[in-house]
């Protein structure tokens, strides 16, 4: 029985460093999913279209017409107007639109680059950005794992936001051989209350959001989690580090209004996207089967927008 328990305790500890290996590399290999569908039955905007910036200035991983173009045409069905944007951030570039889209921006061309957990925006543009909330937009912050979350960690500073910048894990609230694919549920009190997660009506309500490999955000005062990261949760500076920190109570979600505008950060991106991944074409975001992810990205950008208060 001693010689069992050791055994499996030893198993335990090495389980993080062995899945999270095993995850960043079947998930190396990421598209769009041709046959999700992006359907929405009763668009929220039928006329006077929300304009959204989706950025794609600063090296982003994730793209409107890339990875995340399930995600983009999504909410072009439900009545958005999205732009893709190629230009640095500035009071002029930003002006006429009602919400910024970032997702996983990096600091250098490739994620594996030297430098790409540099900042990726300059500090005029994160001084642009931080004015244009202030005065009414409403911002999507997406920032992953290591190295997207040293690339956009000055932008969430300047909201009040820290970043981890590793790769968050959960022993307890995770898929079963996946620790650092992490389960939200009512049922675990990680979903936690809040308009995103009610929606407008009980067909909108979220119940269960899965996300899949994702650094911690530790949220400012008075900011809403609606995504948080169980007591035992743990963060790794890299997938094959050895050593970790406690990040339990900490967030993948959170909202919080700024100014007169609204911002949104999420510590994880493939929970909006809908990805096939690796040569098994695993279902990896809002097509991976038992959540409610796709409502997610919707209900999301209803509160930014305000159809959700």
């Amino acid at each position: 029985m001693l010689i069992s328990s050791n055994m499996k305790i030893l198993r335990l500890t090495a389980a993080p460093f062995l899945v999270l290996v095993i995850v960043q590399y079947t998930f190396a290999q990421q598209i769009a999913d041709p046959l999700f569908n992006t359907q929405v039955e009763r668009p929220t905007y039928t006329r006077n279209y929300p304009r959204v910036l989706f950025d794609e200035a600063h090296n982003n991983f994730h793209t409107a017409k890339g990875r995340y173009k399930p995600f983009a045409d999504l909410i072009t069905n439900d009545g958005y107007n999205i732009i893709s944007g190629f230009k640095p951030f500035t009071k002029e570039s930003l002006e006429t639109f009602k919400i910024l889209i970032i997702a996983n921006a990096l600091g250098a061309e490739d994620d594996e680059d030297d430098g790409a957990d540099s900042s990726a925006f300059t500090e005029a543009e994160i001084g642009a950005v931080h004015q244009w909330v202030r005065q009414g937009g409403a911002l999507l912050l997406i920032a992953d794992h290591a190295p997207f979350g040293g690339a956009a960690e000055a932008l969430g500073k300047q909201f009040g936001v820290e970043m981890s910048r590793g790769f968050a894990f959960d022993l307890e609230h995770s898929l079963d051989g996946a620790v650092s694919i992490l389960v939200f549920s009512r049922e675990n009190n990680l979903l936690l209350d809040h308009p995103i997660t009610r929606g407008r009506d009980e067909n909108e309500r979220i119940n269960r959001i899965v996300t899949f490999t994702g650094q911690a955000l530790k949220a400012p005062d008075g900011a809403a989690v609606f995504l948080k990261l169980g007591d035992g949760a743990r963060d790794k500076p890299s997938h094959t580090a050895e050593t970790s920190v406690p990040v339990g109570g900490q967030a993948q979600g959170i909202a919080f209004k700024y100014g007169k505008g609204r911002v949104v950060m999420l510590g994880e991106a493939a929970m909006l996207s809908a990805q096939i991944a690796g040569s098994n074409k695993t279902p990896m975001g809002m097509n991976a089967p038992e959540n409610d992810n796709r409502q997610l990205a919707l209900n999301i950008m209803h509160w930014l927008s305000g159809a959700l208060k």
